[in-house]
This record gives C-alpha cells, structure tokens and sequence, in this order.
C-alpha cells in the first residue's frame, strides 16, 4: 500500500489555507476545504508484493460566494502530482454555503510514485 494522501494534502494548502482530511470543525475561514481517500487498491501484483495502486481521492470545497476561484487552484495542485480530475459538480448544501465536489484518480508505483492514467 502506498501513502501520498500528505502530498495530497500539501498540494491542497498551496490551493487554499483552510484544509482538513475531516469535516471543518470552523466555518469562520472560508473558503473551506475537506480531502478524502476514498480508494486505495492493488492494480498490480506480481513477485508476491504490489507494484501499482489505484488512487482516488474525493475534494469538497464550501464557501459563502463562487467556489470556482478555489476550484481552479485546486485542480491546478492536484494535477500538477499527475492525478485526474475525473469530476466535478455543484453540490446542493443545507448550510446554504456554495459547495463544489470534485474526484482525482490515478494508478501509482508504489516504488516510484510514478503517476499513469486508465486510458
């Protein structure tokens, strides 16, 4: 198993200062930014050890005007570490804040960290 959600969250950062891999526990600074390693699975197995694995990470950015400024630093860090976007929507939110999801996906080597793409 490979681990680069720290560079995930580092690319973050660079995009917008208040970031968390957990619900925002204050929404006095928005915007605000939550990550999430939604899968991290074996793509390649061989010589008995993985070789390659499946990366998806999940991105929900709240603010109280346009979430696009944000989005498009956001997608500029995430895809500067060769990750994906493979969506991004406009998310109906209770709170009334704006809310923008957005999904980055890749196959990494876990000797490497060399980032490939399905297609």
């Amino acid at each position: 198993m490979i681990n680069v959600k720290d560079q995930v969250g580092n690319a973050l950062e660079r995009a917008c200062g208040n970031v968390t891999d957990t619900y925002p526990k204050s929404w006095a600074e928005l915007p605000a930014v939550q990550f999430v390693e939604e899968d991290n699975s074996v793509v390649e197995w061989t010589g008995g050890q993985e070789q390659k694995a499946y990366l998806r990470y999940r991105v929900d950015i709240w603010d109280n005007k346009s979430t696009s400024e944000t989005a498009l630093g956001v997608d500029r860090e995430v895809s500067n570490l060769g990750l994906r976007r493979i969506a991004c929507q406009d998310v109906d939110d209770p709170s009334g804040l704006k809310h923008k999801l957005m999904r980055y996906e890749g196959i990494i080597d876990v000797h490497t960290e060399m980032v490939y793409q399905n297609n």
